[in-house]
């Protein structure tokens, strides 16, 4: 169980919007630590909901699905246990199979096509712990024949910030770790 530093807000203190959020991830991930801190400021916790997941995870260039898969790759391979337990179903109602999801890990299996490849790549790329990630032009060429250049960029930010905001939510102990997460506090 997640013991963050930040005070936790009362649900009947939060705003309507977090409280309902905050039940639904009691629902489906089992901890709601990311709701009561958050709900400290309101207005950061909108900013990321309506600006990252409203204008550019759940809407922007690029499919769903593509985001789905690269949002699962990074938080399987990040350990984030609250994550996971949401994404695993977000990915699924994308369209992701449960064979692929089962397989998340391993981008050489059956199951993937080049283009799902090709994100899973990108997510090696990004992850907390590849200190030397790098869109080489391979990675770009594989990219590029389902992409343009546009879509390449709006993927490369939501990696980033999705991985951004893991390493925040493991810093501050906002979710529930798995044990391969590899930020441990000394």
């Amino acid at each position: 169980m997640p013991k963050p530093t930040l005070a936790r807000v009362k649900k009947d203190e939060m705003p309507e919007n977090i409280q309902n959020d905050f039940n639904k991830a009691l629902k489906v991930r089992d901890d709601a630590t990311f709701m009561e801190v958050a709900a400290n400021a309101p207005e950061v916790y909108d900013w990321y909901k309506e600006s990252f997941y409203g204008k550019i995870f759940y809407g922007g260039r690029v499919d769903v699905r593509s985001k789905e898969l690269l949002r699962l790759r990074l938080s399987m391979t990040h350990g984030c246990a609250f994550c996971n337990k949401g994404n695993r179903i977000a990915a699924h109602e994308s369209g992701i199979t449960e064979e692929q999801i089962k397989m998340i890990m391993n981008e050489n299996a059956d199951c993937f096509d080049e283009k799902d490849k090709s994100i899973l790549e990108l997510a090696d790329q990004i992850v907390i712990t590849n200190m030397n990630g790098n869109l080489d032009k391979n990675l770009y060429s594989r990219l590029k024949k389902f992409y343009g250049d546009a879509e390449i960029f709006e993927l490369g930010i939501a990696a980033g910030i999705l991985t951004g905001m893991a390493k925040f939510l493991f810093v501050y102990d906002l979710v529930e770790k798995e044990d391969n997460c590899p930020i441990n506090p000394l």
